[in-house]
């Protein structure tokens, strides 16, 4: 590892450089971050997720600097241009925009008015004028007149080396740095609506004759603005005061006022607008929506884990309801472990209005299969058959909830589901997968790609493989923060395991499908494919009720096993009587257990896990239930108080569920009596909340909400 590297990493994590090497190493070796922010404590001095994510993330920027960097040093060697001073420049560089800026003057280009200009012998013209010295210009210009290169007249021989100083003036360092610097600082981002589309592009219309400075725009607003441009409704321009940008370039470059100065005033504003301008305009817009994507990124991440560790009902039996009018409404039972026992359908609505006959299958039902929870799903028709559902009288505590639908009709179109329900439709699998989610939001949901969610914002305008890369990651931290049972998971639950990945994790599942349940984690080794460092990276990951080694059941580590077991030998016990008995447990000085490898980090640990083996990291499960007669837009009132349940979080506030079918938004002004910079710090994803309707725009379906208590 590069040593400047691991100093920079360090100075700007605040961690130090020994953190930035050990963490690179392992990473280097094969661990995973969950493995390592897990199991190597010690190595790392406790690192967490989001710091090894940074590092790993930092190195890797860095890497590719150098990578350029190298490609540019190897361009300039071939073609003899490198000198001392100007590798001295490039290994100087800390920034990919800084290291193209050195690079710009030499980098092979097409053909340009300057280089056309130099092809005709006007470079010493070009060189003249700079010096901006007292000369008769015109009678030094007549000297290049070629009229077979096409220079006729001294005018022409002036132009052409105009174009070689606004080409060269726009790829100087200094300038390009200044110029940059100021559409950072002063830029202003303008739109204004093509005029032909106004009414097409009505949704819109906020941006249709719009301004704000560019280092103020929040990235929601700068990528709505972006897709307007995209779809050709609005134009779109990033500048600072063209003034003040030329000011700038002639304190640099005019130093008197001779008529040669004059020549350079001029190419400085033809360089400016031609070549300058339009260069750094693209940079900063560039620059500008990566940020705005990372913001966007960041958001829909947050999101993603708040969902994935959304609290599960756990092993119950359910039956799940995917609502419909015409079409009825798919009905499944589900055992504990999500098995699917029966599926039929009812038509408790219009036009078929079958409600006893629907009642009386409900109850039939919930008596066959003895259901506990019944999940009615949130999308089309979902109040309406809720609202049926509690009319009927159900057997002893049986309770309704309302499930988001979000990505079930993608889960249930999906080569998954059709692997797993081949002889079922797709009302069937969107069935399924409501009742699911309820018993276990993190299994179910690793089955849909993350993006279908529906968590996020402008998540189809952003760098999809940023987007890609960011959520994976999430859900691999979620589900090795939670543990995975080895011998229930879908293959697709045990890809995100560390060290797994979908070969192995088929692998495993074909293993157990031909040779039954795992015994214990050790035998995980005799699956084909799985060696010694999968094996070190997941085990620990994985978990086996019942089996007969105990901690096989719990988050320590197989390699730390032999640690409990001397605890326990000590104690003249078993791991078992350890596991269960606080007072044998209290006993225990972990610093008798302290070594070269293992500390106190770890051995807490472990402690924690003797408690409570395998803990579920997740909240309890608080059932749900919205407003009894409001169930549709047209019901709500200005003023009115209802309980709801934050399904999408947002930089500009929170969406919320009221059982409307449609979202209302709590604006960031409106989530609480004081000053919110970031919606995250006061609300959370399934939050169930009580808020206020402050208006309802019947027409374009907007709600806004209030969760002031003022």
């Amino acid at each position: 590892m590069n040593p400047e590297h691991a100093k920079k990493i360090a100075r700007e994590l605040h961690v130090s450089e020994k953190q930035v090497y050990v963490t690179a190493q392992l990473m280097d070796d094969g661990s995973t971050i969950p493995f390592i922010a897990r199991y190597r404590k010690e190595a790392t001095g406790s690192l967490d997720e989001v710091v090894l994510g940074a590092v790993r993330d930092r190195l890797h920027q860095l890497q590719e600097l150098d990578k350029r960097r190298e490609a540019i040093v190897k361009s300039l060697e071939e073609r003899e241009l490198l000198t001392e001073e100007l590798s001295k420049q490039l290994m100087a560089a800390e920034t990919i925009a800084v290291l193209e800026d050195i690079y710009l003057p030499f980098k092979p280009k097409r053909r340009t008015r300057a280089t056309i200009a130099r092809e005709r012998g006007l470079q010493p013209l070009a060189d003249l004028i700079m010096k901006q010295e007292e000369v008769d210009l015109l009678k030094e210009a007549a000297n290049f007149i070629a009229v077979e290169k096409g220079v006729e007249t001294a005018e022409d021989a002036l132009q052409g080396a105009r174009d070689i100083i606004a080409e060269h003036t726009s790829e100087d360092q200094v300038a390009r740095a200044t110029i940059r610097e100021l559409f950072t600082a002063r830029g202003l981002i303008k739109t204004k609506v093509i005029g032909v589309k106004a009414e097409e592009a009505i949704k819109y219309k906020d941006y249709f004759d719009w301004e704000e400075p560019i280092n103020k725009v929040p990235s929601h607003r700068l990528l709505a603005m972006m897709r307007g441009e995209k779809e050709a409704f609005l134009m779109l321009h990033i500048r600072p005061d063209d003034k003040e940008a030329l000011g700038l370039l002639e304190n640099h470059f005019v130093t008197n006022g001779t008529a040669a100065s004059e020549q350079v005033h001029m190419a400085l504003v033809d360089g400016y607008k031609r070549l300058l301008s339009p260069s750094m305009e693209n940079e900063i817009r560039s620059t500008s929506k990566k940020h705005a994507d990372e913001e966007a990124v960041r958001v829909f991440a947050e999101n993603l884990r708040q969902l994935l560790l959304a609290p599960p009902l756990g092993q119950k039996r359910v039956m799940a309801i995917d609502p419909g009018f015409r079409t009825g409404c798919k009905v499944v039972c589900l055992d504990s472990q999500g098995k699917l026992l029966q599926n039929t359908t009812i038509f408790p609505h219009e036009p078929h209005s079958k409600q006893k006959e629907s009642a009386d299958i409900i109850r039939n039902l919930c008596d066959r299969y003895q259901i506990e929870m019944i999940a009615v799903g949130n999308g089309t028709a979902g109040r309406e058959t809720e609202s049926f559902i509690r009319t009927v009288q159900l057997p002893g505590d049986c309770a309704v909830v309302m499930v988001s639908e979000n990505g079930a009709s993608v889960y249930s179109a999906s080569e998954v589901a059709r692997e797993e329900f081949p002889d079922y439709d797709v009302t069937v699998r969107g069935a399924v997968s409501i009742g699911r989610r309820l018993m276990d939001p993190l299994a179910e949901l690793v089955k849909i790609e993350p993006k279908s969610i529906g968590v996020g914002q402008y998540q189809h305008d952003v760098d999809q493989k940023l987007l890609k890369e960011r959520l994976d990651q999430v859900v691999e931290i979620c589900v090795n923060k939670v543990g995975v049972e080895l011998n229930t998971a879908s293959k697709q639950l045990l890809s995100y395991v560390s060290g797994l990945g979908p070969k192995r994790a088929q692998s495993i599942v074909d293993c157990r499908d031909e040779q039954g349940p795992f015994g214990s984690r050790a035998e995980l080794k005799k699956v084909s494919g799985l060696g010694k460092k999968a094996f070190e990276q997941a085990a620990g990951f994985l978990r086996i009720r019942d089996g007969a080694n105990p901690l096989d059941a719990s988050a320590v580590h197989p390699e730390s096993y032999c640690i409990v077991e001397q605890m326990a030998r000590d104690l003249n016990c078993s791991v078992r009587d350890l596991m269960q008995d606080e007072t044998v447990r209290s006993q225990i000085d972990l610093n008798d257990y302290v070594s070269t490898t293992v500390g106190l980090p770890t051995l807490n640990d472990i402690m924690m896990e003797l408690v409570k083996p395998g803990r579920d990291p997740r909240e309890t499960f608080k059932q749900f239930s919205f407003a009894e007669g409001i169930g549709a837009i047209e019901d709500l009132k200005n003023g009115m108080k209802l309980p709801g349940i934050v399904t999408n979080i947002t930089n500009f506030g929170a969406f919320v569920d009221i059982g409307v079918h449609q979202d209302g938004l709590v604006h960031i002004s409106e989530l609480s009596d004081r000053f919110v910079k970031d919606p995250a710090d006061v609300i959370k994803l399934h939050q169930q909340v009580t808020v206020t309707v402050l208006t309802v725009d019947s027409a374009r379906k907007r709600i806004s909400l209030s969760m002031k208590q003022k």
